[in-house]
């Protein structure tokens, strides 16, 4: 199995230094969303405080020292003849690879005239969220991801073959069905080191597919969440010598793709009653389908278009469906909610690549701004 060069160097070696003595100052990894809308940069500085809160780091460095640049042109979002980008420190969480008292703070990017970039959709996602803060939207993820040699394959795959057809690999366990737990398990722990509300994971259908759940997450939080969680995922693969993909169909034929099934419920919905918001807000969802398909994966649908087949475990890209404990369709209402009349619903059609910030303020936008509705798009 192909594995990074970096891997194999001696970690003993660093650990000689990581163990030293760290003085007062503080280690801060400032990480943001490339040009891409998919991939994570980060850079590093030192701070002479220690900082427990977002609001803490704004405090300890003068306002104009918070924020921070970077050559966009070397991230996909901005020419070189003018190219510093702004870094506006958004969330913060605690550093599990410097470990404490470092600190990984995640930001949104500015360009040049101080507007957000092209990719920066938190900006908005924050203000539709500040817009019904009464209503406690609350969320949940489940990233699925695609671990890949530096070849390209999925981990654990023959070189030259195919491992046996999907059925025992779901939840599985021993050598034989599962590859790269160890993956797993440092990542999962990394995370509850760091604060983001990772809930569980598991093995996921095809060989070397995973999947991890984040929330519930109010709000804003969800994307924070959701977004440092997999910069985590990507800095524990680097020590590892792996990839881990978020292409919503790593491999062609008679395999599962990767999807970033989103749990969405308000408080009404939660409360005694609740199924009658869940069926007023699925009904709005059936009337913006076209809407929703554009903005669950970066390139407007085109790469959900190799996922949602209707097949594997997924709806029809071209048509919206609902349906009790149905995961073939668009929108699933969990067994327990139909018995309870309470609870929340999940929406199946965003792809592993989605940004959670696009999809939280869809589904907001939709369920709970009443926004006109749009018929649904043919791909082909």
């Amino acid at each position: 199995m192909s594995t990074s060069v970096s891997c194999k160097l001696n970690k003993d070696v660093k650990h000689h230094y990581m163990d030293l003595c760290q003085p007062d100052q503080v280690q801060l990894m400032y990480v943001w969303i490339d040009g891409s809308g998919e991939g994570l940069r980060c850079k590093s500085r030192t701070l002479d405080s220690h900082p427990k809160t977002i609001q803490d780091l704004r405090c300890s460095f003068a306002s104009e020292l918070a924020e921070w640049n970077f050559d966009g042109s070397s991230t996909y979002q901005s020419e070189g003849s003018n190219s510093d980008m702004y870094l506006i420190p958004r969330a913060m969480f605690r550093d599990p690879f410097r470990r404490d008292p470092n600190k990984l703070v995640l930001c949104d990017v500015l360009k040049y005239n101080r507007k957000p970039a092209e990719t920066n959709l938190r900006h908005t996602c924050e203000k539709v969220m500040d817009m019904v803060r009464d209503q406690q939207p609350w969320f949940g993820m489940e990233q699925e991801y695609t671990l890949l040699g530096m070849d390209g394959r999925p981990f654990g795959w023959p070189a030259n073959g195919f491992p046996g057809a999907q059925g025992p690999y779901y939840c599985g366990v021993g050598a034989d069905k599962v590859y790269g737990r160890d993956i797993v398990e440092a990542h999962y722990r990394a995370c509850l080191y760091a604060g983001v509300k990772i809930c569980g994971t598991n093995a996921e259908v095809m060989p070397s597919q995973w999947e991890f759940q984040v929330g519930p997450c109010e709000g804003i939080a969800m994307g924070d969440h959701l977004w440092i969680s997999r910069f985590i995922l990507h800095r524990v693969c680097e020590d590892f010598g792996v990839v881990a993909s978020l292409d919503p169909k790593p491999m062609t034929g008679n395999w599962n793709g990767a999807g970033c099934h989103t749990n969405f419920s308000t408080k009404d919905m939660r409360e005694e009653g609740g199924l009658k918001h869940i069926e007023t807000s699925i009904e709005r969802l059936s009337k913006r389908h076209k809407y929703h398909i554009r903005v669950y994966d970066p390139k407007g649908g085109l790469d959900n278009i190799r996922r949602l087949t209707g097949h594997h475990e997924t709806s029809s890209i071209n048509d919206f469906s609902a349906g009790v404990a149905n995961r073939g369709a668009s929108i699933r209402i969990p067994r327990p909610v139909g018995q309870e009349q309470k609870g929340y619903f999940e929406d199946r059609r965003p792809a592993a690549n989605c940004d959670p910030y696009a999809v939280t303020e869809a589904l907001v936008r939709t369920c709970l701004l009443k926004e006109d509705g749009e018929e649904p798009v043919e791909y082909k």
